[in-house]
């Protein structure tokens, strides 16, 4: 349908066609239009009289509407190259070879270029604003696609596909981890130590937020596993342990389905083992299309946002943080930053959701009421059924994974038909080595398995890998249990002396701040003058006592003839 001219004409041009219509109107209802009326609505319309019958002319072939009789203006050459076609030739080969590519040339290199071609070709060279107007004109796509590469043109491409559809409360979970905006700090030194990843998962239905981890780890399979396991706990225990009881937080059950990208960790055999051992399905949205985890991606850019307020974030992109030093101003701990993290859910839970048009809160508390959620009764292990899987024989000295041995009186039936038995399948908690679970290849049950050295300490995987690492540089070609447990005990030494070290350094400065300023206050000090001056000194002033009584001292004698009883203690 063609805009006729109703909403763009200005108040001008409204007002002369509409003077037109009522003057042209009456002249075109007459038979035969005569000169002497002609002359007169040619006067009244500022027209000329050839002018005033074309005018009539085209009322009657209109439809009698006011836009008919607009003044149609000139369109001049708009639209038609006025430059020769072998300039406009050179023009196109240029951009096209040299505009169009990876290189990113600049508008004003290709203008010099075209103008250096056509001087040699003997042809009148185009002006910047000729030739800008054609490189504008080319296709946004093509131009992205080109220059850019691939990627870029997503933000130009419509996001095709729609929400998954969802019959009720935890029926789609959407998973998704992010770097957190926020540096925190040590709780012992409180010196910034980094960014932490947050994983969220997300309730599509009822648009509650279901399940959290914060860590100072790389986004991995723990962390999904991590997250799930809290998408299916009771969070009450959890939020006591927090000192937030106050806190709201009843979303909890097993969800029917995960919504995942294409990240390695929501690949690994752990995740897939354990969501087929729940019935839990997986959905992984399509390569480089972030769109399709849209609900995902805005509640995490609403918690960014949030995390923009607290001391120590670094915000979006430097741009925007300007001059504030991040590492400066940080103040919490990942521990404080997780409390504020639960209660800016509550927060968001306990809000109107625009596109529910009520909170979170009440549309899963009304949602549980008609549709049950599936719980989980053995929460530990659940957890087992996440933890990373590895594949190890096992020998007489029980398992050895990554230089350290496990082992306990439940393995010796098993070693001692070690040679007929495949790898077992052992579960290991990256955050505490201390203990493995192996499943029994018989009755398919998991059996904790602690260190064979019980004395160890408890490490992670971390610690572990770094202990390596450090031995590696040595030079040293073995690694034993023994080295990778001195090390890491040096290295948690040298962490907490450290820690200590600025305790004190921090408290010996307060100490001598505090000195020197009660010197210059106090001003006890006195000048070498005024000790000359000074001919006699004082002695202090003393209590003398009168009348004591006298005590009677012992000679010798009675001292030997003196019997002294001891005192009576008691014997343990």
């Amino acid at each position: 349908m063609y805009e006729q001219g109703v909403c763009t004409l200005t108040e001008r041009e409204w007002a002369e066609a509409k003077q037109r219509n009522e003057i042209i109107g009456g002249l075109a209802k007459r038979n035969v239009v005569g000169g002497l009326a002609a002359k007169e609505a040619a006067a009244q319309l500022g027209l000329q009289v050839r002018q005033v019958y074309k005018l009539i002319s085209r009322y009657k072939v209109g439809t009698g509407l006011v836009t008919d009789l607009v003044c149609s203006r000139s369109g001049g050459g708009k639209g038609k190259s006025r430059i020769e076609p072998a300039v406009e030739l050179i023009i196109s080969e240029v951009i096209k070879t040299r505009y169009l590519s990876r290189q990113k040339i600049s508008k004003a290199v290709i203008t010099r270029e075209i103008r250096m071609r056509c001087r040699q070709a003997g042809h009148r060279t185009p002006s910047y604003s000729t030739i800008e107007s054609r490189i504008n004109n080319l296709d946004p796509m093509i131009v992205a696609r080109k220059r850019l590469g691939g990627n870029a043109t997503r933000r130009l491409q419509s996001a095709a596909g729609r929400t998954p559809e969802s019959a009720g409360p935890l029926d789609f979970v959407q998973i998704d981890h992010t770097k957190m905006d926020v540096i925190v700090v040590d709780e012992a030194s409180r010196e910034p130590i980094g960014r932490p990843s947050l994983t969220l998962a997300i309730d599509v239905y009822t648009r509650c937020i279901v399940g959290m981890l914060l860590t100072l780890e790389a986004p991995s399979a723990l962390s999904v596993a991590l997250c799930l396991v809290h998408v299916v706990t009771d969070k009450s225990a959890w939020l006591e342990r927090l000192e937030l009881e106050t806190v709201m937080w009843p979303m909890h059950g097993k969800p029917r389905k995960i919504h995942v990208d294409n990240a390695p960790e929501f690949k690994s055999e752990a995740l897939k083992r354990g969501c087929e051992q729940y019935g839990i399905e997986r959905d992984y949205r399509p390569k480089k299309q972030p769109h399709f985890g849209g609900i995902i991606e805005r509640v995490i850019g609403t918690a960014m946002t949030m995390a923009h307020e607290v001391p120590g974030t670094t915000f979006s992109n430097t741009e925007q943080r300007g001059t504030y030093k991040s590492e400066a101003r940080a103040i919490l701990t990942l521990g404080e930053l997780e409390k504020w993290l639960v209660l800016a859910i509550g927060t968001y839970h306990g809000s109107v959701h625009g596109s529910l048009s009520e909170t979170p809160a009440a549309v899963w508390q009304r949602s549980v009421q008609s549709c049950a959620v599936t719980q989980i009764a053995d929460k530990q292990a659940f957890l087992v059924d996440f933890l990373p899987v590895i594949r190890r024989s096992i020998t007489r000295t029980g398992f050895v994974i990554d230089h350290i041995a496990y082992f306990n009186d439940t393995l010796k039936p098993w070693i001692a038909r070690r040679d007929k038995l495949e790898k077992f399948i052992i579960r290991r908690d990256p955050r505490d080595l201390s203990r493995v679970w192996v499943l029994d290849p018989e009755t398919k049950l998991y059996f904790e398995i602690p260190y064979r050295s019980i004395f160890r300490p408890p490490v992670t995987l971390w610690e572990h890998r770094a202990a390596m690492e450090k031995l590696r540089s040595r030079g040293r070609e073995q690694v034993n249990e023994t080295a990778i447990f001195g090390l890491i005990e040096q290295m948690r030494e040298i962490t907490d002396n450290a820690a200590k070290e600025r305790k004190r350094a921090r408290r010996d400065r307060n100490r001598r701040g505090h000195i020197g300023k009660s010197d210059k206050e106090l001003e006890l000090t006195v000048p070498c003058d005024e000790v000359k001056e000074i001919s006699t000194v004082k002695p202090f002033e003393v209590e003398e006592w009168d009348d004591l009584p006298e005590l009677a001292v012992p000679d010798d004698e009675d001292l030997e003839n003196c019997k002294i009883t001891p005192y009576e203690v008691e014997e343990w």
